[in-house]
Formats: C-alpha cells, structure tokens, sequence
C-alpha cells in the first residue's frame, strides 16, 4: 500500500515546513517537514519547499514500508495512512514494540484505534499538538472504517 493524498496531507499539515533547523517537541534537531537530523546529516543553508518535499518522500517510503512489514491483517486506506502517520512521527521502532501493534496483529482493530490516543506524551508530559495528531489519525482510521462498510 501506499499512503493517500489525505495522509500525506495530514503529515504535512502536522508538521508544518521549516525551512530552517529547528527543534521538535522532543528537542531533536529536526528541518524541512519534519525530518529528523541525525549526525552527521546538517542543512546549514536550510531548505527549500521542494528540496523539503523529496526528503518528505523518502521519509514517507520508509515508514510505508515498516507498516507494510509489522502489521500482518488487513487495512483499510485510512487505517494505513493513520499507521503511516503514527511510523513517520514517532519512528518505525516504537510500533514494533507497542501495545497497538500486538492489538491490531491479532484482529483487534478497536483496540488498537484507542491504542493511537495513548501516545500523545513528550518527555513524560502530555503534549497539545500530540494529541491533536493522535485525533487526526483516529479521525483517518474510523472514516476509512465507515466508508469501508458503506
């Protein structure tokens, strides 16, 4: 599967463009729509919109591939883009070792929806623009969900 036009939104939307380093919500160096700086990886110069968006691309492929790798039932497009989500924002590792993971891998696709809402924490702290995102996945979830069924 690849991720719709509406998740890849939600992702752009969540993260905003940068075209500057800056820090994210957890303090890591972070430019462009949301890419994470690791050493030695630097833009001194900054981005532009359309350099932003291939790094976004690349980043996307990644976390299309981890859900497409970890998660072993059937999804619907929304429940994949919100997955997508879920991999790009916070990394293919905290899905593989969640609660929402083992859930979903055994057809218990409620639970892991509510699952989605239990990781909207920076630094031990409940974070506004975190549970936002983890509402806008669920929202993404639960409508491929009721058109699935339509």
């Amino acid at each position: 599967m690849k991720i719709s036009t509406e998740g890849l939104q939600l992702i752009k939307q969540q993260e905003g463009f940068r075209n500057r380093t800056y820090l994210d919500v957890a303090g890591f160096p972070t430019i462009g729509y949301g890419h994470r700086l690791i050493h030695p990886g630097s833009f001194p110069d900054g981005v532009t919109e359309d350099e932003a968006a291939g790094i976004l691309a690349s980043d996307v492929r990644d976390a299309e591939q981890a859900v497409g790798r970890l998660v072993k039932v059937p999804l619907t497009q929304g429940q994949f883009d919100a997955l997508v989500d879920f991999c790009f924002n916070l990394g293919s590792g905290r899905l593989a070792s969640s609660t929402l993971l083992k859930v979903l891998n055994v057809g218990r696709y409620a639970d892991a929806a509510d699952q989605l809402l239990r990781w909207d924490q920076a630094g031990g702290q409940e974070c506004p623009a975190l549970k936002a995102r983890r509402n806008a996945e669920l929202a993404l979830w639960n409508q491929a969900c009721k058109s699935a069924a339509a």
